[in-house]
């Protein structure tokens, strides 16, 4: 199938609405908690002070970053009474709901990346350079071990997250051209390049969702006719396949792969409805019986 027509399918079977739920949800959330932030700073209005490296809502709820804290941890500055306990609050909510669920649903770079993902896909733009996945993670260990050898936080200096809203504040400069740098990267170097290979915030996210009771489950994957469009619009679509197709002995229908995102976009395209939110736990295999009992035993 054409990347033009992927949920293709989907639109016929389930409406434009039903096609683009689990999205349209994700942009509604993300433009929301961008547009908190930065009610304060354009219209004066203090509903959240702060950025999504540390924040205090209506001045009850603090809320920090624990990539940011650790960060800082390591350069030798403990955070205060309640930057820990936005810490807490911060890792109990992804703990349960899914580490990634933050690129998915909160960064607005994801915008930025989404939107380059789209436009490759329309323009037809093949091929890109190769990087492991597992480079996310050799970027998280250098930007921790930088920070703690030179006393700096060093990844706010760089985060395109943060200098998103500076650039939305402040406008042109330093921020936007960081934002601009990730968009062409994905757009005409590497496939889904910064959040798959390179955004330690992912890696670190990741790590904390690992045991996560939230998931994207395939509980009807016995209806797959095999389109491809879950893969062709999943951010790393080499977590599909296992719950798919069950690879291996007894490899139940729940995505268990911490990289998942919990986005939803492979509930959206998949016309078959195979997949949906589900619990971790509900990961039994279909007991299949190896004996056919319409069939008498061989010399009986």
């Amino acid at each position: 199938m054409s990347a033009n027509h992927v949920g293709a399918d989907a639109l016929a079977a389930k409406g434009w609405f039903g096609a683009y739920k689990w999205l349209l949800l994700r942009r509604v959330t993300q433009l929301a908690i961008l547009g908190l932030f930065l009610l304060g700073p354009l219209a004066g209005v203090w509903i959240v002070k702060g950025n999504l490296a540390y924040s205090y809502t209506l001045g009850v709820l603090p809320l920090t970053d624990p990539y940011v804290a650790l960060q800082s941890l390591v350069t030798g500055h403990v955070p205060e009474t309640l930057g820990i306990v936005g810490v807490v609050i911060v890792l109990a909510f992804y703990l349960l709901v899914g580490g990634r669920v933050y690129c998915a649903w909160v960064c607005p770079v994801n915008m930025v990346t989404d939107t380059a993902g789209w436009l490759r896909r329309r323009l037809g733009i093949k091929g890109s350079v190769h990087l492991s996945r597992s480079t996310r993670y050799w970027v998280l260990a250098m930007t921790l071990i930088g920070s703690a050898a030179t006393g700096v936080v060093l990844w706010e200096l760089i985060n395109p997250v943060s200098m998103l809203h500076r650039g939305l504040i402040f406008g042109m400069g330093l921020a936007w051209s960081v934002v601009l740098a990730v968009f062409l990267f994905d757009l005409f170097v590497m496939s889904r390049g910064w959040c798959g290979r390179l955004c330690p915030v992912g890696a670190f996210y990741g790590l904390i969702g690992r045991w996560s009771p939230v998931r994207v489950s395939a509980p009807a994957r016995a209806a797959c006719n095999d389109c491809m469009d879950c893969f062709e619009v999943c951010p790393e679509p080499q977590v599909i396949r296992p719950a798919l197709k069950g690879e291996a002995n007894g490899v139940g229908p729940v995505i268990l792969a911490p990289a998942c995102t919990n986005c939803g976009r492979c509930i959206d395209v998949c016309s078959k409805d195979v997949f949906s939110f589900g619990l971790r736990y509900n990961n039994a295999m279909p007991i299949v019986r190896l004996d056919n009992p319409m069939v008498a035993p061989s010399g009986k």
